[in-house]
């Protein structure tokens, strides 16, 4: 064996620095090969991986699909979230203005049955002929007065209410607030407007709650 080692060394001993030159003189050629090899290693690499990017596995195209359907569920219940949030303000809205209107006009009833006795008291204060209101006659004097407080009282608690008085005589007829029973020429008015009023009229909070019966000027 030991004879056999000395022989190999023999025959690579006058190789030896033949080698070494040529590394030497030329280390840039060994440089470019070892780019050249790095290189191409390089884009083998980057070629396989653009592959694999551009051939994505079963998985990631079921991933996909599954992060689709699932930001169309999340914009479809956004969505109806927001409708319900919407409709929700509008019926609270409504119930609001329900709740407001009922405290408003609750009362519309009971105050519809308080203009007739209104009615009826300022029929009494008319009917009553003036010139018998006299000292010399206290009873009828007294009688007058009293119903002529009651009927301002009563007119008090109508205004507090929010009921009020309309006597649109000289204004233009609207078939909102009046109601016409009769039409007839009348000198010097324009036709159009209200010369009698049969009945006085009543609004609550600016609404009306019983039209004032009117005699409406026409043309001659």
């Amino acid at each position: 064996m030991a004879a056999v080692a000395q022989c190999v060394r023999g025959a690579l001993r006058p190789r030896l620095p033949l080698l070494s030159v040529a590394l030497r003189t030329s280390p840039r050629l060994l440089c470019a090969a070892t780019q050249q090899k790095n290189t191409g290693q390089n884009l083998e690499e980057d070629q396989s991986q653009n592959e694999q990017k551009v051939e994505p596995s079963s998985a990631e195209k079921l991933l996909a699909e599954e992060k689709t359907k699932l930001e169309e569920q999340l914009k479809e219940v956004t969505d109806k979230y927001k409708r319900a949030l919407a409709d929700a303000e509008n019926i609270r809205q409504r119930s609001q203005k329900l709740v407001e209107e009922a405290k408003l006009y609750g009362i519309q009833s009971f105050c519809k049955d308080l203009l007739e006795v209104a009615d009826i008291l300022e029929k009494a204060t008319e009917s009553v002929p003036k010139e018998e209101i006299k000292d010399d006659n206290p009873h009828l004097k007294s009688l007058y007065e009293g119903l002529v407080m009651t009927e301002v009282q009563i007119q008090k608690v109508f205004k507090k209410h929010g009921l009020l008085r309309v006597n649109p005589v000289g204004a233009k007829f609207d078939p909102y607030e009046h109601e016409a029973l009769f039409h007839a020429p009348v000198e010097g008015q324009e036709p159009g407007t209200i010369a009698l009023v049969s009945k006085i009229g009543y609004k609550l909070h600016g609404r009306t709650l019983r039209p004032a019966l009117v005699g409406v000027v026409k043309d001659a």
